[in-house]
C-alpha cells in the first residue's frame, strides 16, 4: 500500500540498526519528516547518503535513550525544528541470551531492561506531552514473541520484551482517549547478516525481513489503524 505522510513528522530511534534503516527509508519515501535518532557517533551521514543534507531528516546521533535529559533534548529540537511529532518509532533494542537464569549475571538483565524496556519508557515519556497538546499521535514499540512466552535460557531478555509489551498495553489504555494511538510489534527472527552469521545452517527464507516489518510499521502509523490500541501484532514471516 502506498501511504502519504508528508504532512507528518517521525521520529524513529535506532535508526542505524537494521530495523531503523528500513523504517527511515520507509518512511522518507512517504514524504514524511524525519527525526533519526542513534546511539552511534556520525554513522549515519554515512548509512543515509542520499537523505543526509535534506530538509526533511534531521540526524541526531550520539544519543543515549535511556538518558531522559538527553532524549528530551532531542525531543525539544524535533519539536523547534519540525514544529511537532506525529509518529514515535522505537526501534531500539538487542539481545543477550545463552544461560539458565542462575549463571545469568546480574548486569544482562539490567543492560536488556534498559535497551529494551526503559528506552521504550523514557522515548514515549518524553513525546507524548507534545502529542497530548495536538490531540494526536501514533507510537509503535518493538516487542518480541519471547514477550508472549519465556523460553529456556533467554529469563533477562523475555522479561524485557514483556515489560514492552505490559508499557505498551497500558500507554494505550492510558492515551486513547486523546487522540494517541500505541501499538506493538512482535517480530520473530529478522533476516539480517547478524542473525545469519549466528545461525548459518538455518533456512532464512522463512524469516521476517526488516522491509517486511517497515510495512507494518507504516500501517501502525496511518489513519487506517486509528481504532487500533493496545495491539501486539506478530510479524513471524513463514517460520
Amino acid at each position: 500500500m502506498n501511504y502519504d505522510f508528508s504532512s507528518h513528522v517521525a521520529l524513529i530511534t535506532g535508526a542505524s540498526g537494521n530495523l531503523g534503516q528500513a523504517v527511515v527509508q520507509s518512511f522518507y519515501s512517504t514524504g514524511a519528516s524525519i527525526g533519526a535518532v542513534d546511539h552511534a557517533q556520525g554513522k549515519m551521514v554515512s548509512l543515509f547518503p542520499d537523505l543526509s543534507g535534506s530538509s526533511q531528516v534531521s540526524f541526531y546521533d550520539g544519543i543515549d535513550v535511556t538518558d531522559p535529559a538527553a532524549v528530551e533534548e532531542v525531543v525539544q529540537e524535533t519539536l523547534r525544528h519540525f514544529g511537532k511529532i506525529d509518529i514515535l518509532v522505537n526501534t531500539v533494542g538487542g539481545y543477550r541470551a545463552g544461560t539458565p537464569t542462575h549463571a545469568t549475571p546480574v548486569e544482562t538483565w539490567d543492560f536488556m531492561m534498559s535497551l529494551n524496556a526503559r528506552s521504550a519508557f523514557v522515548m514515549s515519556r518524553a513525546v507524548i506531552p507534545a502529542m497530548l497538546k495536538q490531540g494526536s499521535g501514533k507510537i509503535i514499540n518493538i516487542s518480541a514473541s519471547s514477550a508472549l512466552k519465556g523460553s529456556a535460557n533467554s529469563a533477562a531478555y523475555a522479561a524485557s520484551k514483556s515489560a514492552v509489551a505490559r508499557l505498551t498495553e497500558s500507554m494505550a489504555d492510558e492515551y486513547k482517549r486523546q487522540g494517541i494511538n500505541v501499538n506493538a510489534i512482535l517480530p520473530g527472527t529478522i533476516d539480517t547478516p547478524q542473525n545469519r552469521e549466528a545461525m548459518p545452517k538455518s533456512d532464512f527464507s522463512l524469516w521476517v525481513k526488516p522491509e517486511a516489518i517497515a510495512q507494518v510499521i507504516l500501517f501502525l502509523a496511518s489513519e487506517d489503524a486509528s481504532p487500533i490500541h493496545g495491539a501486539l501484532i506478530p510479524v513471524y514471516g513463514t517460520k
